[in-house]
């Protein structure tokens, strides 16, 4: 296996792995050797994954994680130093979207839902995340999105909940960078994940999608494939240098 991809012996926690960049890189790093704890409100979806993991050989973990609760955060990273000894990686991927809503009409309901997941999430996710690091070192994915780098029409409260991420991601870097852990953020732009095939923004879809397409160079969304190549890149423990940045991945959006 190629060194640079090679996570034996490594832990690694995923939060929202029951589905999209969460389901698919947990399969990914499994297969390279990972042991895996595994967390997700949704555990009709949860288990059978895991339980497919386990048939494979793979060490793994799952439990009821909803990421707005700093108990459960606590308890992913809790389970992983109980069955595993150390935990050596993280992505913190559990959030949500909401429909598009026109500036003026977004409601204190939305917004509070926006942060209580994707805010709260990665900031009590990290909290015991880092402290479970800081004696060995380790690697931090948070998952942000295009929307956290620039301007969103329409989604105003997750485009702020989505630049907290990348807030809280560059404070942490810099804060445990002496501790050898690396804290980064991936950035997608629009991606055939359930969030946008199935969830708020799937109403009139192939509409939608064309829209959103038209506004990316390459014209289409990204592929589930794609974000989690480069988040495992991110993770390598051969990319020792890559620390406090937010990577966009978005077929060319961000280079107008």
């Amino acid at each position: 296996m190629d060194p640079l991809l090679d996570f034996t012996g490594k832990t690694a926690l995923i939060t929202g792995a029951a589905s999209g960049f969460g389901k698919l890189l947990a399969e990914e790093l499994g297969k390279r050797g990972a042991a895996l704890v595994l967390g997700d409100v949704n555990m009709d979806a949860l288990n059978p994954l895991a339980d497919t993991l386990a048939e494979q050989g793979i060490k793994v973990a799952a439990l009821r994680c909803d990421v707005s609760s700093e108990t459960d955060c606590k308890a992913m990273v809790d389970t992983a130093l109980a069955q595993f000894g150390h935990l050596d990686m993280a992505v913190n991927n559990a959030g949500i979207a909401h429909g598009f809503i026109p500036f003026d009409q977004l409601t204190a309901e939305v917004l509070d839902q926006q942060v209580n997941v994707n805010v709260k999430g990665v900031m009590f996710g990290m909290k015991y995340q880092i402290a479970a690091m800081k004696e060995s070192g380790g690697a931090i994915v948070n998952v942000s999105s295009m929307a956290g780098l620039g301007g969103a029409p329409k989604i105003g409260a997750y485009s702020a909940a989505k630049h907290a991420v990348i807030g809280l991601t560059r404070t942490a870097a810099v804060e445990y960078a002496k501790r050898n852990i690396r804290v980064n953020a991936v950035c997608p732009f629009y991606t055939h994940t359930p969030m946008v095939d199935e969830g708020n923004l799937s109403e009139n879809k192939d509409t939608v999608h064309a829209m959103l397409a038209s506004g990316c160079p390459m014209k289409r969304l990204g592929q589930p494939q794609e974000i989690v190549t480069v988040m495992l890149m991110m993770l390598s423990p051969g990319n020792t240098y890559m620390n406090g940045q937010a990577i966009a991945v978005d077929g060319g959006v961000s280079a107008f």
